[in-house]
Parts: structure tokens; C-alpha cells; sequence
């Protein structure tokens, strides 16, 4: 079995709690905001986008970091 370092876990936890982070800011402006509906799907639209983004870069350093 291949040891990982810490950096590798470390730079894993920092992934997830951005996840977190993202989920957490993300949906309170989206459902709890007294805007027009029109800011909430682009609050959402945006959030949505960053989502896929740091989606994205976890899979690509997870392919990397086999």
C-alpha cells in the first residue's frame, strides 16, 4: 500500500472545506435573500459556476495524485 504524505491530506481537507465553504455562502444568499427572483438565479447561476470549476480542479489533482 502507497503511503500518502500529509501535504496530500492536507491539501484534500482544504478541498473539502472549501466544498463546504462554497455550499455554505453559496445557498444562503440564494434561498434566504429578500431580493428579486432574478438575483437569486444569478446568485445561483454564479455559484453553480465556481462549483463546477473547483470540481474540476479537485478531479484534475486527484488524476494527478494517484
Amino acid at each position: 500500500m502507497d503511503r500518502k504524505s500529509p501535504m496530500y491530506y492536507f491539501i484534500y481537507t482544504i478541498f473539502i472545506v472549501s466544498f463546504m465553504l462554497i455550499t455554505f455562502f453559496g445557498t444562503g444568499p440564494v434561498l434566504f435573500a429578500d431580493g428579486t427572483m432574478r438575483e437569486r438565479i444569478l446568485t445561483a447561476i454564479i455559484v453553480l459556476i465556481i462549483y463546477f470549476v473547483w470540481g474540476f480542479l479537485f478531479i484534475k489533482w486527484k488524476k494527478h495524485h494517484k
